[in-house]
């Protein structure tokens, strides 16, 4: 390839200029710097479709073109419909103060963005502003009658959850003192090549550990009493047309509080990435909302048509059902088969179905497992060939667990409104505490709550319902995704309630693949009484290794 490397030939002018705008002038791979996105978006489009280098382009018809990226971005997108253009385009926001309702609807789009949100499990909710705990306030329901009952429910979770948070870390305290663990041993003598840092973990840096370990602990157990309403952080990271889509789903909701923000972070992308977002409030972002409302309102009669005459299935315990999946030979013939294809000599995938199908089961055995072999640990994913059978479960979990599940992305999930319809979980430690009364006094007062709200504001009613309430849903997911996600959630340092809820469908799974089940090599089965302690530990010890 060195002799196309030279083939524009700059001048040494050139070469000044481009210097200010890509990363080098003299090879063939290089970064595009040039200050303004748009103009990186332009380029990248006008690239696709010229026979000259992407600095040959940005000389002859960027440099001295006053409009640019602007114009030849509408250009592109307006004129001729290309959304992949949109792609081009990049943001990094963050949405403070939102609720954990607008959070998992905004949460919602899985493809193009990325999130970080504030965690219910490292970081206590028993401050207070000016005053007031840190709960979403909608203005529909404080202007009408329930205003004082929502609240005082909110109120009342809140006061629950501060009121306990010591006597729970004195509680785990007790139980699990920091002697029993043999801990200096069980910390000093883990990592036998690292002499340097046996040495310098000391009595301190052991305590520290033991006490996050005690503090993530006490906040799992209480983040079941707070309501859907707190309020939480979001940083999103993502291209403009995925921004553009969130925006037309968020100015379409029925929701107060995601239309606001809609109208706020429309207002901010309008200051970093204008060009990209132009279509969400022109005549093909107003068809678009149009499509999604139309289709809402239409599917809310056809459900109240067909569905008005069931009775609703009141669950009184947390369920995990495998209700579709198919049968284990089909299952195994398909995945054996697309392990095969890549290395084929011509072979169609067909011909290979057929191949497999003749071959024994321990043929079978053989190419899946072999595919398999060499995974060291979680990270090491299997392949695509494992995206060749689906499983469908349906759920009914506390919405706690719910919000971490929904944060994976190669799955359908689909869920109904929150509700309080079917009961709630109670962690194990709020009955060894004997705060029972207590906690089942804040279900109750918050269930009156949603009742009375949700007689008339059934999508707002969500805000007042604790993290404890159970929540139906369903995923549907292929086995590669199985894996990632039973592997992921049942690592020691998850919470007990989606650690419980990956266990079970780990064995769903192995109930009816087992030999599929058998590359879900990393699955933790075991309890563990203080999860975060390991994952502590690793933290206390990276940052031993960089001081």
């Amino acid at each position: 390839m060195e002799n196309f490397n030279n083939l524009d030939d700059f001048s040494h002018k050139e070469k000044s200029i481009l210097s200010s705008h890509f990363s080098n002038t003299d090879k063939q791979v290089f970064a595009i710097i040039t200050p303004q996105q748009v103009d990186r978006g332009a380029l990248m489009s006008r690239y696709s479709r010229s026979v000259k280098t992407m600095r040959r382009i940005f000389l002859d018809e960027f440099l001295n073109n006053t409009l640019r990226g602007d114009e030849f971005y509408n250009k592109v997108l307006l004129e001729y419909g290309d959304d992949s253009v949109s792609e081009l385009g990049e943001a990094q926001v963050a949405l403070e103060w939102v609720s954990n309702i607008a959070a998992k609807k905004i949460e919602d789009q899985r493809i193009g963005l990325s999130y970080l949100e504030k965690s219910s499990r490292y970081v206590s909710f028993d401050q207070k502003v000016n005053n007031e705990y840190k709960f979403y306030r909608d203005k529909k329901i404080l202007n009408s009658k329930y205003a004082d009952l929502y609240i005082n429910a909110c109120n009342h979770a809140f006061d629950l959850y501060s009121k306990n948070v010591n006597p729970v870390m004195k509680y785990l305290s007790e139980i699990n003192p920091i002697i029993n663990f043999s801990f200096f041993n069980s910390i000093l003598n883990e990592e036998t090549s690292f002499d340097k840092l046996k040495e310098s973990m000391d009595i301190e840096s052991a305590k520290k550990i033991y006490n996050n370990t005690i503090k993530a602990k006490t906040f799992d157990i209480l983040r079941s009493l707070l309501p859907a309403s707190t309020l939480t952080n979001l940083g999103i990271a993502g291209n403009a047309r995925a921004f553009e889509y969130l925006l037309i789903r968020l100015y379409d909701s029925e929701l107060t509080e995601l239309e606001t923000l809609a109208t706020m972070l429309y207002s901010e992308l309008q200051s970093v990435i204008p060009s990209f977002i132009k279509r969400v409030n022109d005549m093909h972002g107003n068809s678009l909302k149009s499509y999604f409302s139309n289709t809402r309102h239409a599917i809310m009669n056809l459900s109240d048509q067909y569905l008005k005459d069931l009775k609703p299935q009141i669950k009184s315990t947390s369920i995990l059902d495998l209700l579709s999946y198919e049968n284990n030979f089909d299952a195994e013939v398909k995945i054996a088969s697309a392990i095969l294809y890549e290395y084929a000599n011509g072979q169609s995938l067909s011909n290979i179905i057929t191949k497999v199908k003749s071959l024994s089961q321990s043929n079978r055995q053989e190419i899946i497992q072999t595919y398999v072999k060499y995974r060291n640990n979680r990270r090491h994913k299997p392949g695509r060939a494992f995206e060749m059978t689906e499983y469908l479960f349906e759920m009914l979990t506390n919405f706690g667990a719910f919000r971490d599940l929904h944060r994976h992305r190669i799955l359908t999930i689909e869920r109904q409104l929150l509700s309080t319809k079917h009961g709630y979980d109670i962690p194990k430690e709020i009955l060894e505490l004997d705060i029972k009364k207590d906690f089942e006094d804040c279900m109750y007062m918050c269930n009156d709550a949603y009742e009375n709200i949700s007689s008339s504001m059934k999508t707002e009613a969500q805000y007042v319902v604790n993290f404890a309430f159970r929540y139906p849903f369903f995923i549907k997911l292929n086995l590669r995704e199985a894996c990632h996600m039973i592997e992921l959630r049942t690592s020691i340092q998850g919470h007990p309630d989606y650690r419980y809820i990956c266990q079970e469908m780990f064995n769903k799974i192995k109930s009816v693949h087992p030999l599929l089940a058998d590359a879900i090599k990393f699955v933790d089965l075991k309890d563990h009484r203080l999860n975060r302690m390991e994952s502590e530990k690793k933290v206390e010890r990276k940052k031993m290794q960089w001081s």
